[in-house]
């Protein structure tokens, strides 16, 4: 009796093959039922966006199992890829039927970027053996079904670029095998789940509103790429951001996050720092020469002099804080041989910096000093929005100074 649900499908399935003189009995008959008039609902709710073939090969008076898109395992459909997986061509449109949750023994479910709208069923929560799930770059809306947290098998959840909304379910961060989440570009609100799994290693969640503070302890140490840039969070990450060692990559731009800057996290193996637009203050000492190749620190608040440390850095951008004190001359040395290429100052209350007036700055290097507490020696080509004030104004200086 257990299965007696499933008998009203089987009927359907007999009875189509039965009235269909077109249907290769034999053939079909290779792919469980349930799975078969699961293929047919989700056909029916989708369609080619125009110039898009990927359906033609869906006849099914053939095999399912040789369908673009489709690979199977002994009887059961295990990988669901919809759409050509080629980057430019057309994707689909219509809506996801909740018929994919029939699909029990799947593992790798796909779309390529289209069309299609309407909420993710939540009836995807029951497929156990789900291990690869992307859905990005759609017309996808509603909340994240929090049923997806109970799929245990989970390493890949990719919903970006859509219209999600609501908060990111609390069970999502419990699940153990979770590798890679990418949310980025949604409507995505509230705060971040804590995050349990140790294997975590991409957490992209980028152009958002989430909100809320980040304590020490609320992301993973396994974490190697880590995007939050464009959200509402907060609080002082020093401690958080020093466990996070095995970084190589980190943008938490345009957020609200205050505290100092520890000098270790520019000895991690990061490629790109991105921490500007922030409420970053204090002093920033790096422990030793910093490696990485674009550092962002501008618009914050931080104070003190620059350390000769990051004369190294191809692409530095401290402009918009509050450094003082003189430019150490490794910068001018390493700026004349265009080993730097983006060097921007402006807009602190740096007080000199020893280059000759004559020195030709190389067309490869970009430097801005205006707006500090100097006449800058060297009139090079700012951004616009550092404004056309070449000296900040003195009784300002003296303050900062006093």
């Amino acid at each position: 009796m257990a299965n007696s649900h499933k008998l009203p499908l089987l009927c359907t399935f007999i009875l189509f093959c039965m009235l269909d003189p077109n249907f290769n009995l034999h053939v079909s008959a290779m792919l469980d039922p349930l799975d078969f008039l699961a293929l047919q609902s989700i056909r029916k709710a989708l369609k080619d966006m125009p110039g898009s073939n990927f359906f033609a090969s869906w006849d099914f008076t053939s095999d399912p199992c040789n369908f673009a898109g489709v690979s199977c395992q002994s009887n059961k459909v295990v990988t669901l890829n919809l759409g050509d997986p080629r980057a430019g061509s057309p994707g689909l449109i219509g809506r996801l039927d909740i018929s994919i949750g029939k699909l029990s023994a799947l593992a790798e479910f796909s779309v390529v970027p289209g069309r299609i709208y309407g909420p993710l069923p939540e009836t995807l929560s029951r497929l156990k053996n789900l291990r690869f799930l992307a859905v990005s770059r759609n017309l996808i809306s509603g909340q994240i079904p929090a049923g997806l947290g109970s799929l245990r098998m989970l390493r890949t959840l990719d919903l970006s670029y859509n219209q999600l909304s609501g908060q990111i379910p609390r069970p999502i961060g419990t699940l153990p095998s979770l590798s890679n989440l990418i949310l980025c570009h949604n409507r995505l609100t509230g705060p971040l789940p804590l995050f349990l799994s140790r294997s975590l290693t991409r957490l992209d969640l980028k152009h958002n509103a989430l909100s809320g503070w980040l304590g020490p302890n609320s992301l993973p140490p396994s974490l190697q790429y880590l995007s939050l840039s464009w959200n509402r969070l907060g609080g002082s990450v020093d401690r958080l951001l020093t466990r996070l060692d095995q970084l190589n990559y980190l943008d938490l731009s345009l957020n609200q996050f205050t505290g100092t800057i520890p000098g270790r996290l520019f000895t991690f193996p990061i490629t790109s720092l991105q921490l500007q637009r922030n409420l970053f203050s204090g002093h920033v000492e790096p422990v030793n020469h910093v490696s990485i190749t674009t550092v962002d620190l501008s618009y914050n608040k931080l104070s003190g002099p620059i350390s000769p440390f990051f004369s190294t850095v191809q692409n530095l951008y401290l402009n918009n804080n509050g450094f003082s004190g003189r430019v150490p001359a490794c910068f001018v040395q390493r700026l004349l041989s265009a080993n730097i290429q983006i060097l921007y100052l402006q807009h602190n209350y740096l007080t000199g910096i020893e280059i000759n007036p004559t020195a030709e700055i190389p067309l490869s290097s970009s430097l801005c000093l205006q707006y500090n507490c100097m006449v800058p020696p060297v009139q090079t080509p700012c951004p616009l929005k550092a404004g056309k004030q070449k000296t900040r104004p003195r009784q300002q200086c003296n303050q900062w100074r006093g």
